[in-house]
């Protein structure tokens, strides 16, 4: 994999200032939060840690945690990992694209994929959404079924799309965003500079993948995340281009989003949150469908030739 920063800047270093920007865009985001809020919803600075606590006994509750959501992760996820790079002289284009533009379809194709591998991954939630743990881990599993139960009710009230304008807000914050702030952070930057740290590409992707995994802090829908995560990486790995794990995340936060729309408006009787698996003969198809898809992905994206000017990856003095 090329287009990594100078030898004499430690991977260590890099992923310390990844967190380091991301704390920062953390912060200037809570700071705009609380102005918009303040400006759209006419809350005072007082009330926001108490709605955060408790959204759901705020009238606005959905629409302020809608806002939070979206301008935190905007401004740590994308602005703030963004910012660094530049600060480290990239030319942030040859730093997360290192080969030539791939085939619109093919990028379609890796987003397609996401819904291909809906019904086999249905499996995995199953699996991991009713596993018992030993006695030893009660304390473990407790804490994590009451975390889980937690956030599920706050996923409850802020995925509510019963109407058109719901829907775009949804997507927006739901699919848009973190779709371009997670793939940056966990593959443009964490993935590649962990690669460069090892020697070893699958090594970077898994731990990568685990790490994307465990910062949705859902155990019990850990594993079929890190999957998702994996796949990401490698879809990064074969096509060398960031647009390509940003669609496919698109397309699995978009098509669950669309698909609650759809239910919550009478349009269809699926139900897209159910942790049941799907008929066999479907799970059956979808492993068929998507490893024949992952596979012609593989060999296309190989085909791609790496871009011929690798020492723009970095601004020179003169530019800065």
């Amino acid at each position: 994999m090329k287009g990594f920063i100078h030898k004499e800047t430690h991977p260590a270093y890099v992923l310390l200032l990844l967190f380091a920007f991301m704390m920062a865009g953390y912060f200037v985001g809570s700071f705009i939060f609380a102005i918009l809020a303040g400006v759209l919803f006419d809350l005072k600075l007082m009330q926001i840690p108490e709605i955060a606590t408790d959204p759901m006994a705020h009238p606005n509750g959905r629409n302020i945690m809608l806002l939070l959501q979206g301008v935190i992760q905007f401004m740590s996820f994308i602005v703030g990992p963004l910012v660094m790079l530049r600060v480290l002289k990239y030319k942030i284009d040859p730093y997360l694209n290192w080969k030539l533009p791939v085939a619109p379809l093919l990028v379609l194709l890796a987003g397609v994929l996401m819904i291909l591998i809906m019904p086999a991954n249905s499996v995995i939630i199953n699996w991991n959404a009713t596993m018992d743990f030993p006695d030893f881990m009660n304390g473990f599993e407790q804490w994590a079924r009451a975390k889980e139960d937690e956030l599920a009710e706050l996923t409850k009230m802020i995925a509510k799309f019963d109407d058109f304008p719901k829907l775009i807000v949804g997507l927006i914050v739901i699919a848009v965003i973190p779709a371009i702030g997670e793939e940056i952070v966990f593959r443009g930057v964490l993935q590649k500079q962990i690669h460069r740290w090892l020697g070893n590409p699958h090594v970077a992707i898994w731990i990568a993948g685990f790490v994307f995994a465990a910062i949705h802090v859902q155990f019990f829908g850990f594993l079929p995340r890190a999957i998702l995560g994996v796949l990401f990486g490698y879809l990064y790995l074969w096509s060398g281009r960031i647009i390509v794990p940003i669609i496919a995340h698109f397309f699995n936060n978009g098509f669950t989003v669309l698909m609650l729309y759809l239910h919550q408006t009478g349009a269809a009787d699926f139900d897209v949150e159910s942790t049941e698996p799907m008929e066999w003969w479907s799970v059956l198809l979808s492993v068929i469908l998507s490893a024949a898809a992952i596979w012609y992905l593989y060999r296309e994206f190989k085909k791609v030739p790496d871009r011929r000017e690798p020492e723009l990856q970095t601004i020179p003095e003169s530019e800065v």
